[in-house]
């Protein structure tokens, strides 16, 4: 496998990509966790520039491959489905606040933290779309939705 020298995302994002193709798990819960507990910063910030730059990294890898996995089941749905369209909106605005640059601050983490938080929404959602209308139905949730 070779990877472009001066890439610092290729090894990272193609190590995802495998996984995913794969159908290795995406480490949910430790993720979810980080998430909740970023959310709730308040108050001065706390830690190293740092840190807060290690783990919007963190929260950046994940988010690009739980995208790539709603990608995948968005893809599977109708052109014209609404939980397609809406997954596609959802993953056109994750781009772009994905790609902005890193500012090592805890507002940083806690944007990238909610994105993530989306993401999962969205592939929940379509998890149980992809099960059909009889599934939604057991679950409590509504089949058109």
């Amino acid at each position: 496998m070779f990877f472009a020298p001066f890439s610092r995302r290729a090894p990272t994002a193609r190590l995802r990509q495998v996984a995913i193709a794969l159908g290795l798990p995406l480490d949910r819960e430790p993720h979810t966790r980080l998430v909740r507990d970023a959310i709730a910063w308040r108050g001065p910030e706390r830690l190293h520039p740092h840190d807060y730059d290690h783990i919007a990294l963190q929260l950046t890898g994940h988010a690009n491959a739980v995208a790539a996995e709603v990608r995948h089941r968005c893809a599977a749905l109708p052109l014209w489905a609404e939980p397609r369209v809406l997954a596609e909106l959802l993953l056109e605005e994750a781009e772009r606040r994905l790609g902005q640059p890193r500012l090592s601050t805890a507002r940083c983490v806690q944007m990238r933290a909610r994105q993530l938080r989306a993401l999962y929404d969205r592939l929940d959602h379509l998890t149980t779309v992809s099960r059909g209308p009889e599934h939604a139905s057991r679950c409590g949730a509504h089949a058109g939705s």
